[in-house]
Order: C-alpha cells, then structure tokens, then sequence
C-alpha cells in the first residue's frame, strides 16, 4: 500500500517542480542533432524526445541525419577501457551547455545530476532499484547513409543506466580499427515499464576506436532472445540455451515499421541479463568468439567459446568484468567475478534478484500491469 500511494505523489511533483527538457539522450558534439532545439521541427524532435509509434524514417537516427556533426567529432572508444558518456535530460545539463537553450543549468552540488530540478520520474525511473539498462552499439562503415538497422552491433552495457549523468561504458579489448573517417554508434535505451509509456531512445554519433590491437572483425549480430528469469511474467526460472550469444543487434521496439521486437507494453525490451546482455563489455561479439554456436531454443545445447578468445562477461567463461561508475566526480571500478559454470540467468531479470548491477538490488514487488497503466496516465503530459 505504500509503495503504491507514494507513486502519484512523486509523479504529482512533476507539474509543481521547475521543469526542465525531461526524458534523457546522449549528449556529445560527435551526435547527429547535436544543434536540434523544440524549434527545428514542426514536432518535438529534440534529442531527448522518446522515438514511438513512428515510421522508420522519423524514428531511425531520431531524424537526425541532415544534422550531422562537424567534420571530426568523434566520440573516443579506447579499445580495454571505459569512454564516458554524459546522459541528460537536457544539453544545458552537461559540459556542453554553452550552446543549449536554456544556458548552463547544472546541479553544481551534484556534478552527476540527470537532470537538475526535477524528479526522478522525468527521466523514467522510481529509483536505483528500478533501472533496466541501456546500450551502445557499432557499425563498421563511416558513411551513415549506408547504415541499416541490421549493421549495427551492441558492444557495451551499462545496466545501472540512466542514472548518472557520467556513465562509463566498458569497450570491449578486442575492438578492431573503424574505417577512415571513423565508425557510425547509436545509444539505445528502453526504461522500465513502471516509469513511463512504451518509448524508444536512440541517439546516433561518430565514433572511433582508439588503441585498437585486433583486426578480427565482428560477428554478423543477431536478434536478441528473452530468456532470463522474468517472474513478473510467470516465468521463474532461466532458460540458458534459448538465448541469444555472441553479437546482438539492438532493440528496434514499438515504432509503426522495422521491428524487431514485438514485446507488449508493459514487458519491453531491456539492456540486461534478461536477454543476455551482460553488464559491461560485450567481449564475446567476434567472428572467432565461439567454437560452437547453437541456434538457440529451449533444448538447444550450450555453446562452446574458443580457446584462446577473450570473453570474460560472458555467461559461458570464468574471469571476471570491470564495471566502472562514478559518483560524486569519483570514480569506483566494482570487479564482479564471473563463474566457470553457466550461472542461472536469474541474477538479472525482473523482479526479485541480486546481481552484477547491484547486490540486493529490486527487493520490492512489481505493480500489476493495471497499476502501471494508472501511474502512467495520471503522470505523462
């Protein structure tokens, strides 16, 4: 009962708080719309607006792509380390706030503030505890116009994201050298069901690898599976071999063309070991990654990764996978030991777990699907 009435009143602060943009994007000059302010379009376009029930050519690249970025922005990927990312819900909440609107807006007591003025609820969770991950993903060509969804490839996870303006994506160490000119990127982010409507975010970018030692290109990526534990759906127990390994595509949800995910509402698509993304690097997406690959189903047996390759994140190898995240203007590296044994995917699905993303983290019960849906009519405007 208390869980339940505490949520109108955080959602009713959303009309007497100082607003601000709401929702949240990637924020770098490498971006396409970098520019884009509430005037550019005859409707909301800005980068922070969610992408939904649209056609593909508004959603892909968020319209983006007639406002490329200046020749050489390019967003740093340094091949075995961490490039840090700034999500907000508005530009003027970032480093880059001499060219958004509103002037810089940040929450000087809190460098790493979302966004400065508002709840939580604006930019789509209830809290740490209710946070479903988002992802960056990569394609191997430098001209966009050349990009299809296919093409890209998600590389690195950060399951505890949007919750930090400052969010650190591990890059896997293996990352071959892009292109001349660099690589095209995408940031990819669906919320939890319990904190907003059925809405995609998708922000493209140039990007380059940096450091690169390895010219083994990627995997052709694949659709990912759901196949975690997912008890807010009856679904107790994990099934390993109908995931989905190796090099997955992102998430194309909820627009009217090119989907590839046909998930309901209130069971969306999430960044995390529900469909067998693992927090931080994404090591096993190689073309050399795996020995023996599966077609997964329930029965299918598990893969085999090749000796010699590096896959420390993955479900399948021991070793152990960096997350580093920062708070406060500190940074904190969290090294989460993974076991040599497949463990139960349980330990990142929806409801009650513990996990990489946070020990003890989602003790509280899930609202009914008929209780998310009176949250979110009474908070969206």
């Amino acid at each position: 009962m208390y869980t339940t009435l505490r949520l109108p009143l955080a959602l009713f602060a959303l009309h007497v708080l100082p607003q601000v943009s709401g929702h949240a994007a990637f924020i770098h000059p490498s971006m396409f719309g970098f520019n884009v302010t509430a005037q550019t379009y005859s409707y909301d376009n800005r980068p922070v607006a969610p992408i939904k029930n649209m056609p593909f050519s508004q959603w892909w690249f968020h319209n983006h792509l007639d406002h490329p970025p200046n020749p050489g922005d390019l967003f740093d990927l340094p091949a075995g380390e961490s490039a840090t990312a700034e999500i907000a819900c508005t530009k003027g909440a970032t480093s880059f706030f001499a060219s958004a609107e509103g002037g810089d807006i940040r929450n000087a007591s809190n460098p790493n503030d979302v966004c400065p003025g508002s709840p939580m609820i604006e930019y789509h969770t209830q809290g740490f505890n209710d946070l479903e991950g988002c992802a960056l993903a990569i394609a191997y060509k430098s001209d966009v116009g050349e990009v299809e969804p296919e093409d890209f490839t998600v590389f690195s996870v950060n399951q505890t994201c949007v919750w930090t303006r400052f969010t650190d994506f591990r890059v896997p160490g293996r990352m071959p050298p892009c292109p001349e000119g660099g690589c095209i990127c995408a940031f990819f982010w669906i919320h939890a069901p319990d904190a907003g409507g059925e809405e995609n975010y998708m922000n493209g970018f140039k990007c380059n690898v940096t450091g690169s030692t390895s010219t083994v290109p990627l995997a052709t990526s694949k659709v990912a599976r759901r196949c975690g534990a997912d008890p807010a759906n009856q679904k107790t127990q994990s099934v390993p071999g109908n995931c989905t390994y190796g090099a997955k595509t992102p998430f194309y949800w909820f627009n009217n063309e090119r989907n590839n995910m046909f998930e309901g509402a209130f069971s969306p698509p999430v960044y995390n070991d529900l469909y067998n993304f693992l927090d931080g690097a994404q090591n096993d997406i190689f073309q050399d990654s795996y020995s023996f690959l599966p077609d997964p189903s329930p029965t299918a047996p598990m893969p085999v990764l090749a000796s010699g390759s590096s896959n420390s994140n993955s479900t399948l190898g021991g070793g152990s996978n960096s997350t580093t995240t920062t708070s406060g203007g500190k940074k904190k590296t969290c090294t989460v030991k993974q076991p040599s044994a497949v463990p139960s995917l349980a330990a990142r699905g929806v409801g009650g777990y513990e996990g990489p993303g946070g020990v003890g983290r989602r003790r509280g019960r899930r609202l009914h699907y008929s209780e998310r849906r009176r949250v979110w009519d009474m908070w969206r405007f």
